[in-house]
């Protein structure tokens, strides 16, 4: 990795920590299980991983929201933390992480991701920008 990427990513997740860092759960499927006979039946339930990401900001302090929508919000993820699992995990690329995952879990809330951006800086890509959709509140 060259230098100015290096410290691009550096200078990212000093900014995310210090405007309010914090740490949220990204949940994915758990891999199957190809000897289970419930598993390829079917039958058995679905499982789920919870993968940390950190360090992570939500950009604005108040959710966007229209009449008919549910309010979303916007979280900056820093780039080495998905870095870190998609060079772990079976998954190629950012866009793939997202695309199979369920949805961020903060404060034991599950936030389904409507859209993941990159963030660039000096050709880098420094962190991603999730568009986090709320659950809708219980209808009276």
């Amino acid at each position: 990795m060259a230098q100015t990427t290096i410290s691009v990513r550096r200078l990212a997740d000093a900014l995310l920590y210090s405007s309010g860092g914090r740490s949220v759960k990204l949940r994915i499927p758990a891999s199957a299980v190809g000897d289970d006979p419930a598993e390829q039946l079917g039958l058995a339930a679905p499982l789920f991983q919870d993968l940390e990401l950190s360090p992570a900001a939500f950009r604005n302090a108040a959710a966007k929201s229209n009449s008919n929508q549910a309010a979303t919000r916007d979280l900056i993820v820093a780039a080495s933390a998905i870095e870190a699992l998609t060079s772990s995990n079976t998954f190629g690329s950012a866009d793939a992480l997202f695309a199979s995952s369920f949805g961020v879990l903060v404060d034991d809330v599950l936030l389904t991701i409507v859209s993941a951006t990159e963030l660039e800086a000096a050709g880098t890509v420094y962190a991603y920008r999730l568009a986090l959709r709320q659950p809708i509140a219980n209808a009276p």
